[in-house]
């Protein structure tokens, strides 16, 4: 039997990615919408402005959507809200006894809320309890290329420093997001808070739990981060320094041997490897990113800067990887584990 799901901020960009991909899922069914005051009351078909190329399921535009003040039936809940909207929503659920798996990023730094991405830190849903609400963060859709093309190598090399510069498109602006006369033919060399968030993120997820709180990992991050006028993916420019010396032949092999332990690798989300690296000069590139390995960062243009520094390009899928599809994979271990 699959296992009930709410959704709120179904009508969202976010929203829709949760809608898409959890479409036939063998594990979870999406029972319930929620989404803002002017959206309740309709059916999603009639609140929701659909932006992706394959139309929703009927099944999913027949349902009702409801009122974010109202408490949804599942144990399960996906929050896709905007983060003007999400801390208290979120906080009341939780309180309730939900599982919440949040995208927003009102409660990510909260000293006692892990920001998790399930290949590096999934073990911690280990201390979230059957019987009590808990709340589970996604990192920032950029963090979450940063973490994933970095783990491997900090686990190998221990990361010392971390410098990227970030291009990142435009959908992880939400919709409507920004108007064409801002994007279009345009680079846009600032995105508030998004900085903070890679700066904040990156340690906290790469650092130690204690029981009741998060000791961040000790690395300097700084990030600068511009918006392109590309629809999907984020590519970031990263310079990273470690304490131990490497050839580029052994960064290549951990990016290679990097996957999911047993039995999550088994998991409907779960890619069969997480860093992809592509040897091509020109690579990656947004425009050739498969829809089909979303859930991997692709990385390439790997140099040696010197014996203990390096330089690279990371591609993350901002509304896959970066959002929905990390929040579907917590879900999915969370499930192989009995939370739900």
């Amino acid at each position: 039997m699959k296992i009930d799901a709410a959704l709120l901020g179904a009508t969202g960009a976010v929203g829709q990615k949760f809608i898409q991909l959890l479409r036939g899922h063998p594990l979870f069914r999406l029972t319930e919408l929620f989404a803002s005051e002017r959206s309740a009351g309709k059916s999603y078909g009639e609140a929701v402005t659909w932006k992706l190329s394959a139309p929703p399921d009927p099944a999913i535009e027949a349902l009702p959507v409801f009122s974010c003040d109202q408490e949804p039936r599942a144990r399960l809940v996906f929050s896709a809200l905007d983060a003007s909207a999400a801390g208290p929503i979120e906080s009341r659920l939780v309180s309730l006894g939900h599982l919440v798996i949040s995208n927003a990023r009102n409660h990510r730094m909260d000293s006692d809320v892990p920001i998790m991405i399930p290949e590096i830190n999934g073990s911690l849903l280990n201390k979230v309890s059957p019987n009590k609400g808990a709340l589970i963060t996604n990192p920032n859709c950029s963090t979450a290329g940063l973490a994933l093309s970095l783990f491997p190598l900090h686990r190998a090399f221990i990361l010392q420093s971390v410098h990227t510069v970030t291009m990142q498109a435009f959908s992880g602006a939400g919709y409507p997001g920004l108007s064409a006369w801002d994007i279009v033919g345009n680079v846009i060399p600032f995105i508030d808070g998004e900085e903070e968030k890679i700066e904040q993120e990156l340690p906290k997820i790469f650092g130690r739990y204690n029981g009741k709180s998060f000791r961040p990992a000790p690395i300097s991050v700084t990030a600068s981060c511009n918006r392109v006028p590309v629809r999907e993916g984020h590519l970031l420019d990263v310079r990273a320094s470690f304490e131990k010396p490497f050839t580029l032949e052994k960064i290549r092999e951990e990016w290679a041997l990097f996957r999911s332990e047993a039995p999550y690798l088994t998991l409907p989300s779960s890619p069969g490897s997480p860093v992809i690296y592509i040897p091509t000069a020109d690579m990656p590139q947004p425009s050739l990113f498969h829809e089909k390995n979303s859930m991997s960062v692709y990385t390439g243009r790997l140099k040696a800067l010197s014996e203990k520094e390096i330089c690279f390009k990371a591609l993350v899928h901002n509304t896959v990887r970066g959002a929905a599809g990390n929040a579907l994979l917590i879900a999915e271990r969370a499930a192989l584990i009995g939370l739900l």
